[in-house]
């Protein structure tokens, strides 16, 4: 078959061109996923270690305080995607909300910020800790993080991830030589599973779905895949997941 040469060359300069001035289409044809926007409440070690990440990662996120005033340090050093503001502006920014607070604060959240939170998917990365939140905890140890958290933050697309390390492993290990980190979630919503796997990825770790919420007590603090510095392959084994 006979090709035209000048056609194709003019061809493949006009897709270059277009894939140039249009970025967003360019995006869709390399199968890159959309920018998700993220308000994190609770901006202290783990909510500002991956909220960091995920601006690094492109993703625009809203970082919240009672005193918003006091994370300009934090929004200062990730450039234009990262911002400051309080957990209404969050909540209402975000298309995903990322937890990260003392678990006691979960029933006072739930209840000041239920209509704002109703449908929204919500990445939980507390822990319950006795010494620290009282008689929530023996309900979290109870009943399982997972259903106790979905409790107090009632109508929201719930899913537990990033709770099962300390904010120093997740700084230094995020997109390391493969195989990455892996980080356990679990959920009952698919698609908010989906999309925390997705944002997982995108943090530099590996996704590894557990299961529905009950079973998130199975990477709470002291359960068998709390605290893991595995691979995906060995932490499903650990868990007895299929591979």
């Amino acid at each position: 078959m006979h090709i035209d040469r000048r056609r194709l060359l003019n061809g493949c300069a006009l897709l270059g061109m277009t894939m140039l001035l249009c970025p967003g289409l360019a995006a869709a044809q390399s199968g890159t996923q959309s920018p998700l926007k993220i308000g994190v409440i609770g901006s202290g070690h783990i909510g500002g270690t991956i909220g960091g990440l995920w601006v690094k990662a492109g993703h625009p996120v809203l970082f919240s305080s009672r005193h918003p005033e006091e994370l300009k340090d934090i929004v200062g050093g990730l450039g234009a995607l990262a911002r400051a503001g309080t957990v209404a502006e969050a909540i209402a920014f975000g298309d995903i909300i990322f937890v990260a607070v003392p678990y006691g604060a979960l029933p006072q959240i739930g209840k000041d910020y239920a209509g704002a939170l109703k449908g929204k998917i919500v990445l939980d990365a507390t822990n319950a800790v006795a010494s620290r939140d009282g008689t929530i905890a023996e309900e979290a140890e109870r009943s399982g993080t997972g259903l106790t958290s979905q409790k107090y933050l009632p109508d929201t697309r719930l899913v537990r991830a990033f709770n099962t390390k300390p904010y120093m492993i997740f700084a230094r290990e995020a997109n390391r030589t493969p195989p990455r980190l892996a980080i356990p979630i679990a959920g009952d919503d698919d698609d908010a599973v989906r999309t925390a796997a997705t944002l997982v990825r995108d943090a530099g770790f590996d996704p590894v779905v557990v299961g529905k919420l009950a079973e998130a007590r199975r990477f709470q603090r002291g359960a068998p895949g709390y605290g893991q510095q595995v691979s995906a392959a060995e932490l499903r084994q650990k868990l007895s997941l299929p591979q």
